[in-house]
């Protein structure tokens, strides 16, 4: 098949799925377009099968606001009749779907071509309930030939909050266990644990969403009675505030910042423990990914959390804000190394026999086939 894949190349989960899926699909013969405004950030080794096309945005003094959606339409249209594309697969609904969507129309008299829309969380929990853009939300997911959401609880969301006429199909994200495991990282646990601390570590963009202050809070608890070092992997809008809480604390010797990383399996592999503890998470893509290395996660039990994480069992669930709780089930694990092989090694079994990509993508492949059959 031909496949288009929209998404947004940033650091962010869907963006990290997206082209994760392109690959996978790449790799098993398909011919895989992605179109978005940058090259997306694990899309970094030339592939066979995989083209990227760039779109570009007219700068015109009458525009005072950037026209990214009808920028991206018309680049979907050029790949759409140029590269002879069987699927469109947008991921995250604003603006992707609506620009899909205008693009298939305008084409449709020369080229018949599937829209897949996936959703991914905010642009159906958060963006997409705005009163603005509810309309054009619900209205590009009836006009896809199929929506796919990353977790049961975002379908429920979206079939509850816009009554679409599509259901949703859930597939759930996933991870490549071959590349991510545990593995030896000796030298970065040295420079990051000198005197042999434990390390918590927490993964994400920075968001308000992903509660950042709250995993130094943590670490301040635990760092009463356990050496630790927590380690913060990614950058955003709430970095500053975690650095200003460490130093209020006085903890910030124990805290690193390592802003973005790529080598996220080695840096995941010197861990003991991973930090969730979001408002809201659709899915938990990062959880997943520690999971894959052997790291129990600590997360809060709403959105998809708990579709990824089996509470007393590959790690705990705890009450949104309630870091006493959380710091008392790091110790638990941290004091018991006996339980904490035990949840290592479930959390790694877990995500191998759950979500491993040899087992989702295959999905996507049979959505598509059952969508140009139809």
């Amino acid at each position: 098949m031909k496949i288009g894949i929209v998404c947004y190349p940033t650091y962010g989960g869907s963006g990290v799925v997206a082209t994760e899926l392109g690959i996978e699909l790449a790799k098993r013969g398909h011919e895989v377009h992605f179109i978005t405004y940058a090259q997306p950030m694990r899309l970094d080794r030339f592939q066979d099968n995989i083209f990227y096309h760039e779109v570009e945005q007219p700068h015109y003094p009458l525009f005072e606001f950037p026209l990214y959606s009808l920028a991206l339409a018309g680049k979907i249209i050029d790949v759409i009749k140029y590269e002879q594309l069987d699927i469109l697969h947008v991921h995250y609904a604003i603006p992707h779907a609506i620009s899909g969507f205008l693009a298939k129309e305008i084409v449709k008299e020369d080229r018949h071509v599937a829209l897949v829309t996936t959703l991914h969380g905010t642009d159906i929990t958060l963006i997409g309930l705005e009163p603005t853009f509810l309309p054009l939300v619900k209205f590009s997911l009836d006009q896809s030939d199929a929506v796919t959401a990353v977790s049961k609880f975002l379908a429920d969301k979206t079939s509850t909050g816009f009554k679409t006429n599509h259901e949703p199909i859930v597939i759930p994200n996933f991870v490549d266990t071959n590349v991510y495991h545990r593995m030896e990282s000796t030298k970065i646990r040295c420079q990051i644990a000198p005197n042999d601390e434990k390390i918590l570590i927490h993964v994400s963009n920075f968001r308000p969403v992903k509660r950042v202050v709250d995993t130094i809070h943590i670490a301040h608890e635990v760092l009463k009675t356990t050496p630790i070092k927590l380690v913060l992997v990614g950058d955003g809008p709430d970095r500053a505030e975690a650095e200003r809480v460490s130093r209020e604390l006085g903890i910030h010797e124990h805290v690193r910042f390592l802003g973005k990383q790529n080598a996220l399996p080695e840096i995941l592999s010197i861990a003991d423990i991973f930090l969730m503890p979001s408002q809201s998470e659709s899915f938990g893509l990062a959880a997943l990914e520690a999971m894959a290395c052997g790291v129990p996660v600590i997360g809060t039990n709403l959105g998809g959390i708990p579709e990824v994480i089996t509470h007393s069992e590959n790690g705990f669930i705890a009450e949104l804000g309630d870091i006493k709780r959380m710091a008392k089930y790091v110790l638990e694990l941290l004091n018991n190394p006996k339980k904490w092989s035990d949840f290592s090694k479930k959390a790694r079994q877990r995500a191998v026999n759950e979500f491993d990509i040899s087992l989702i993508v295959p999905k996507y492949e049979a959505l598509y086939q059952s969508l140009l059959e139809s």
